[in-house]
């Protein structure tokens, strides 16, 4: 972006400053409004005029960073099984992201985002985890009440709130997030191979 005008260490505050007033959106507007509220508020309201330009880093650069992903083939194998099992699937990934850049995480783990019915990005949410919220408007969106809803995740602070929300969860230990070293003791767990079992599929 510094051909653009941007000085690196600002700007990376400032995406960080968006990325904070994201987590903490009161649910008033879509994330995406307030990141841009936010980064407008430090550059003015001309710096959105290079909406595009993020856009384009999305599109080029950061298809980059594919190669430092890892990449678990039954990621994908358990999403098609669970599919053809009749469970409707979507991706509650954090929405901090704008949608070409999930679309693009979505295939590198050798998905597609039509695979999904529904997956979370800036512009189509108003919350962000660990939030309550966030749950309770995937649930509202699919139509589907929490008590039917069981969220897999890896993150034990992120996704296993979930469950404050009626909703079952299973904490997936590949690739595990304990930030806070929580006990985890309580919730169903394991690997690809046992959520597969978990689920019947």
């Amino acid at each position: 972006m510094a051909p653009h005008g941007y000085e690196p260490k600002k700007l990376i505050e400032s995406v960080w400053a968006g990325t904070k007033a994201m987590v903490v959106n009161d649910g008033s507007c879509t994330n995406d409004k307030v990141f841009w509220r936010t980064f407008a508020s430090i550059y003015g309201k001309d710096s959105l005029k290079d909406y595009d330009v993020f856009e384009e880093f999305y599109r080029v650069e950061f298809q980059q960073a594919k190669m430092f992903c890892s990449y678990n083939p039954q990621a994908a194998e358990i999403v098609y099984a669970a599919k053809k099992a009749g469970y409707r699937v979507a991706l509650a990934t954090n929405p901090l992201f704008p949608a070409i850049a999930t679309e693009s995480r979505i295939r590198w783990a050798g998905l597609e985002p039509d695979d999904f019915e529904w997956y979370t990005t800036y512009e189509n949410i108003s919350y962000c985890k660990p939030n309550l919220s966030y749950y309770l408007e995937v649930a509202r969106h699919l139509g589907v009440a929490p008590e039917e809803c069981l969220m897999v995740g890896n993150d034990v602070g992120e996704d296993m709130v979930a469950r404050e929300t009626g909703m079952e969860v299973f904490l997936l230990t590949d690739c595990l997030l304990n930030r806070e070293d929580k006990d985890i003791s309580d919730y169903p767990q394991g690997g690809f191979s046992h959520l597969s079992d978990f689920l019947g599929i």
